[in-house]
């Protein structure tokens, strides 16, 4: 039996103003995205693929004309669902890993991973667990006191994976998670994310222009000018 996509984009259209005109982000894109997938969306600066990342993730939505489209995710048609309403889809279903890192300043690192169980209101001893899981998971269990500013870039990334984690979500959503850190930092990251999209079954979606990412992605989707240009066949990762 053909498996219901987790994400179905249909002719996406969205357009915003700009002074008296009105610029075009996305012209008519339609994509299908796999439960399980780790896809890259690649593009240079304008070609929309943030933009697209935002609609995926409930941020933004095609807001009436000139805009269409429709967006369903995990059965859900959420172009019917006011944007104030998008909350809870965001929280239960959607984890998001952000360029620059945006962890709470004042916060620990357990606190920052801790804040969206909060959200779901879990009880106090589940929350902990789940914490202490993921610092695990991600090798900070002996940086849990640490504030991000007493981190490193790599350390405060793994903290961002961790809460976009805690949350147990279907989707993670990534904007250019590797663009603030050196190389190696950067390939360390990704072999976090490739595990634990392979040992979780997460479905995770990158915009991106990091030739590193994209060779590490199972599909990359590339963008220009708002429009989907090719999708590039990749082998499939060795298992």
């Amino acid at each position: 039996m053909h498996q219901q996509p987790l994400v179905r984009l249909t002719e996406i259209t969205r357009t915003y103003p700009l002074g008296r005109v009105q610029v075009r982000a996305l012209t008519g894109v339609s994509l299908d995205i796999a439960r399980g997938d780790f896809l890259a969306l690649a593009g240079p600066s304008g070609s929309g693929k943030t933009t697209l990342l935002n609609i995926i993730g409930c941020i933004d939505k095609p807001d009436g004309k000139p805009d269409s489209g429709r967006v369903v995710i995990d059965g859900i048609d959420v172009t019917e669902v006011p944007l104030h309403r998008l909350a809870a889809t965001r929280r239960d279903t959607l984890g998001f890993i952000f360029q620059t890192f945006n962890l709470i300043p004042v916060l620990t690192a357990f606190e920052n991973i801790e804040y969206p169980l909060l959200l779901q209101h879990l009880p106090a001893r589940q929350r902990r667990e789940r914490v202490r899981y993921w610092l695990d998971q991600v090798g900070l269990s002996d940086q849990a006191r640490q504030r991000p500013d007493q981190l490193s870039g790599g350390q405060r990334q793994r903290v961002a994976i961790a809460r976009a984690m805690a949350g147990e979500p279907k989707l993670v959503l990534a904007d250019e998670p590797t663009a603030n850190l050196d190389s190696v930092t950067a390939a360390r990251i990704l072999d976090l994310l490739e595990g634990l999209n392979d040992s979780t079954g997460c479905t995770f979606i990158f915009a991106t222009h990091d030739p590193a990412l994209m060779s590490r992605a199972r599909r990359c989707v590339r963008m220009h000018d708002g429009a989907i240009v090719s999708e590039p066949l990749l082998e499939a990762r060795a298992s």
